[in-house]
Parts: structure tokens; sequence; C-alpha cells
């Protein structure tokens, strides 16, 4: 069965301080996102890109969707194969390079997930259930660049 799922969400730029565009330096990278029936995402460009370093960057919500991707499709594999989670923390990563043309591009995200299991019998499948979510995560199988990861599993 082939489904189509579509998202919608609106971008406002807030950064006109008073005369738009009119030069590089002449207005703010601040952005609003917003989703119906959803907490407002304040956002803004990278702080080398003459962005809020206090806002979400397209680079952070980039970085964050893999490892939220992973995270979810992990869970969903652990449940398959019989494996309780107790904890789960990803200190995912990722590797932007500038080719000097006023371009860039991600090189890779690797992801970092920290899984505790309930127990010791679990840990190979826990192992495992990394490689099946990594082939669900849709995210993953649609950037263009190499999203891994080094997990490790404990028992506690």
């Amino acid at each position: 069965m082939n489904r189509e799922h579509r998202y919608a969400l609106t971008a406002t730029w807030t950064g006109n301080l008073g005369s738009g565009t009119s030069g590089y330096r002449d207005y703010s990278r601040d952005v609003t996102l917003e989703v119906a029936g959803k907490p407002v995402v304040l956002a803004s460009s990278d702080k080398p890109f003459r962005g809020d370093p206090e806002r979400w960057n397209p680079e952070d919500l980039l970085v964050a969707a893999l490892s939220e991707c992973h995270l979810l499709s992990y869970l969903h594999a652990c449940v398959q194969a019989g494996v309780v989670v107790t904890s789960y923390v990803d200190e995912a990563t990722g590797l932007l390079r500038e080719d000097g043309s006023s371009s860039a591009r991600f090189e890779q995200v690797v992801l970092h997930p920290r899984v505790t299991v309930a127990e010791a019998s679990m840990v190979e499948a826990a192992e495992a259930a990394h490689r099946t979510a990594h082939d669900w995560c849709f995210i993953a199988r649609s950037v263009n660049f190499p999203v891994t990861h080094e997990a490790t599993v404990a028992v506690g």
C-alpha cells in the first residue's frame, strides 16, 4: 500500500531592521517557524552566517531530525525484537564543510546513542536494532550524505 504524508509549516522572516535587505549586514536572519497546534520555533542562521546563536538554525534542525528519526525507528525496532529500552540519549554531531565559494554542504552526521536495556540477554538484539532503525529512518534515506551511528548498549 502506497501512502503519502504531507507536511506544512509557515516560515516567517522577522528580521527586517528597517531597511529590509538593503545590504548584507542590514538585516537580521531571524525566522519564526510555525506548525498549526505546535509551539513556535524561533530560528535564525548559524552564528558564522550572521545569525542569532540563541535560536535554532537549519543545521541544528537537520541534525535533530536525523537523531529523532533514528531514535523513534530504533524504539520501534526494539519493540519488535522484544528488547525493553529503559533509557536512550543521543549526542549527535554533524559536519558541514564550506567550499570557499559561498556554498556549503553536510558531509556527514554521526549519531552517538547511549542505550540502556532491561536485561543482559537483550544486548545483542539491541545492537542489531540500530541497523534496522537506520534502514527504516526515512530522513536518513532522504539525504545525500552518510548518516552513521556509534552506539553503546548497557544493561541497567
